[in-house]
């Protein structure tokens, strides 16, 4: 298998945030990410709401995220388990997350 990329927080850059939460449904991912206290398989994401995502968009969406440094993915067996680095991101660019987030109507704020 294939090593799974994730970017040096110092390698994030805001076009590739911005590209990466371009798209409604990835916000949608990030956001149920973040608002998890633990890491979560991606088949937990199979269906947004009333529509059914396939796996090969999925796993685009979740790469995309990944690539964007938004989401820290890890491998356990068969499953892919992702967690995010929304934290490490708000340091480095206060504020870019939450106001993408507002935009959308989406909570940004992980669970206490």
């Amino acid at each position: 298998m294939r090593p799974l990329h994730h970017p040096s927080i110092d390698d994030v850059t805001p076009e590739a945030i911005l590209h990466a939460l371009s798209d409604p449904e990835r916000v949608t991912i990030l956001a149920e990410i973040a608002g998890r206290d633990c890491a979560t398989a991606c088949s937990a994401f199979a269906a947004i709401g009333q529509r059914v995502i396939p796996k090969s968009s999925l796993s685009q969406h979740f790469k995309v995220l990944r690539e964007a440094g938004l989401i820290r993915s890890k491998r356990q067996g068969v499953e892919i388990r992702n967690a995010s680095r929304c934290a490490e991101v708000e340091v480095r660019f206060p504020g870019l997350i939450a106001a993408i987030m507002n935009a959308y109507g989406r909570n940004p704020t992980p669970p206490a």
